[in-house]
């Protein structure tokens, strides 16, 4: 297959979604630091891939009266991914300034050929307007991308399954993209969303990692099956240890870290995510701690607006996206203890003021007075699913429900957004 983006794949994931109100009532299971849900998961070690829901969807799927059409689209993905890649960042055509093809490389979205000079350089920015360039065997996004959605799709397909194809083919996509030394990706994102005739490598480019997040999930389903070995599984956690303190302690990563807006906060998903799966649970904890403070309260006004994101020609986007990640950093904040989900400053800013801020829009989003160049409802409908399981709301359930028959098939509730960033 080509080195295309893979936008939306893996659609059959859907069965985490459509039959989450099944699971039987009880207590939530608890994700407990660095161990995850490995207790209450028979060993598998997932920090946003709740067993419960996907218990329940695994039950449905096996049921006569389950979604058919979810389980078989999730199946017919996974075989397509049995004959695609494997994946690898020495495949790409361009070499980063460094000159180590290991080292990952990709393109900033928004920047394209300068059309003022003969050789289109320095580039210049189009905010919102995604150059297609960066999807292309020049650089690594679109294997990545790639790479991160087959894993989760096989891991999920043998975990509904048992097929020990699945894990095996998943197994294999990890060891070539972060193991073997002939085409292991270096811990870094030195040259992430570089700019051509700017800058060979920028601190946006650490958002890239964000679909690191589900193959950090997708490992942990594996732990239950023989696809890797003790030793594979350790050397993934030292990869993604690796990775956490480069982020921590390279200019680019404290760059990246002293973001005000959507940066900063996946900032601080991220590496709590990678810093739990590593075992560095110190760290996450350190950093989830603060994150009431430094990113909510910071980044949230008191009428529950996102005022960096509403500045974007992508507004709507944007402060969806972003209010995502934030459910994300405080489902991992409850990892460690720290309850960023009823965190709120005395005049207001928190995660449900935010929320309600852009539930009332559901429905209505043609009307929402801000920037906005290319309106999608998927972000919004996954933001309202998430809010109304979160607080057991009907309203924001209702207001979900707007969406549903257009986007049901989205993988919501795995942490796997779609491609342009």
């Amino acid at each position: 297959m080509p080195r295309a983006v893979i936008a939306g794949a893996a659609l059959g994931l859907s069965l985490l979604l459509a039959d989450a109100d099944c699971a039987e009532a009880g207590p939530a299971p608890a994700c407990e630091g660095a161990d995850g849900y490995a207790a209450s998961f028979d060993g598998r070690r997932t920090f946003l891939w709740r067993p419960d829901r996907l218990e329940a969807a695994r039950r449905s799927s096996q049921s006569p009266s389950g979604d058919a059409a979810a389980r078989d689209a999730l199946l017919a993905q996974a075989e397509a991914a049995l004959e695609r890649g494997p994946y690898s960042v020495v495949d790409k055509t361009h070499l980063p300034a460094s000159g180590d093809r290991h080292d990952y490389m990709s393109m900033g979205p928004y920047w394209w050929p300068n059309p003022d000079t003969p050789d289109g350089l320095p580039y210049v920015r189009r905010d919102g307007e995604t150059n297609p360039e960066r999807a292309t065997d020049a650089f690594d996004l679109s294997d990545l991308e790639a790479m991160s959605s087959d894993v989760a799709t096989l891991a999920l397909a043998n975990y509904y399954t048992g097929d020990a194809r699945y894990a095996a083919k998943a197994a294999e996509l990890l060891r070539v993209w972060f193991l073997d030394p002939a085409t292991r990706m270096n811990p870094n994102l030195n040259h992430g969303q570089a700019v051509p005739g700017r800058v060979s490598g920028r601190a946006e480019g650490v958002i890239d990692t964000y679909r690191l997040s589900r193959v950090v999930e997708a490992i942990g389903l594996l732990q239950a099956t023989d696809a890797l070995s003790t030793e594979e599984h350790q050397a993934l956690r030292d990869w993604f240890g690796e990775l956490v303190i480069w982020m921590a302690q390279s200019p680019i990563g404290r760059a990246e870290r002293a973001k005000a807006n959507n940066h900063g906060l996946y900032y601080d998903k991220l590496i709590s995510h990678f810093a739990l799966f590593a075992g560095l649970e110190d760290v996450a904890r350190h950093v989830l701690a603060e994150a009431g403070d430094r990113r909510l309260a910071a980044q949230i006004a008191p009428d529950g607006s996102m005022p960096h994101e509403l500045e974007r020609t992508r507004s709507l986007h944007y402060t969806a996206w972003t209010l995502d990640a934030a459910y994300d950093m405080a489902d991992l904040a409850g990892c460690v203890g720290v309850d960023l989900w009823r965190f709120e400053t005395p005049d207001g800013r928190s995660l449900r003021r935010a929320t309600d801020f852009l539930a009332v829009w559901a429905g209505r989003e043609d009307d929402w007075p801000w920037p906005e160049i290319n309106p999608e409802t998927h972000e919004l409908y996954q933001v309202l699913l998430r809010a109304a399981w979160t607080w057991d709301d009907a309203e924001l359930g209702d207001a979900a429900a707007l969406y549903a028959d257009r986007h049901r098939t989205l993988e919501v509730n795995l942490r796997l957004p779609p491609f342009a960033r």
